[in-house]
């Protein structure tokens, strides 16, 4: 009787360790079913991460296309800023300018006496028929400061006047001419900034 009961013990332990494993089985696969839901979740996430990225990308690149539209501006927006900023009711001012001209200040500002607020049709009368070589240079600033007021400001160039003009003093070249006895004497070559500012006439 003993041996027969030696065995029925044997056969109950392994009984007992199969129903412990079967019950280690069941959390196991509930943990592969979250893990499961868990990676099917994960791709929704990971996209919805990508679409914000790309709303972001995208939202910063219209961020940055004013900029863009603001540096490519040309003259004729530079002009319309300024007529903005100019207070109501005073005469708009356009101004041309020449720089490095190879003339002396001297002699330009002989001819700019003759033509200082005068009509721009006397100016241009004086400066045709002036036998100084200045004058072909201040022709060419007043036909610059005339299209820049017609075309960037809407003005009549008929209609206008010279307000201001002046011959300011440009770099200097320097030039060295031989002389006797090993000497050099030097050459001074001036150049002048030629502006012209035209304004409308006064209206009676």
């Amino acid at each position: 009787m003993a041996d027969d009961t030696t065995p029925q013990n044997d056969n109950d332990e392994p009984q007992a360790e199969v129903t412990e494993s079967a019950e280690d089985t069941t959390p196991k696969t509930e943990e592969a079913a979250t893990e499961t839901e868990a990676t099917a979740d994960a791709p929704v996430e990971a996209a919805d991460a990508h679409d914000h990225d790309h709303d972001h990308d995208h939202d910063h690149d219209h961020d940055h296309a004013p900029a863009v539209v603001q540096a490519r501006g040309g003259a004729r927006a530079e002009a319309r800023r300024a007529r903005r900023a100019q207070p109501e009711g005073e005469a708009p001012v356009v101004r041309a300018v020449a720089k490095y001209v190879r003339t002396t200040p001297r002699k330009a500002r002989l001819i700019a006496g003759l033509i200082r607020e005068k009509s721009v049709d006397e100016a241009r009368a004086i400066l045709q028929h002036s036998t100084r070589s200045a004058a072909q240079d201040w022709s060419k600033v007043l036909e610059s400061a005339v299209a820049n007021a017609e075309n960037n400001h809407e003005l009549v160039g008929d209609d206008l006047k010279i307000k201001s003009i002046t011959a300011d003093d440009g770099p200097t070249l320097k030039r060295f001419q031989p002389r006797a006895q090993g000497r050099a004497y030097r050459i001074n070559k001036r150049t002048s900034h030629l502006t012209v500012s035209l304004t409308p006439k006064e209206q009676d």
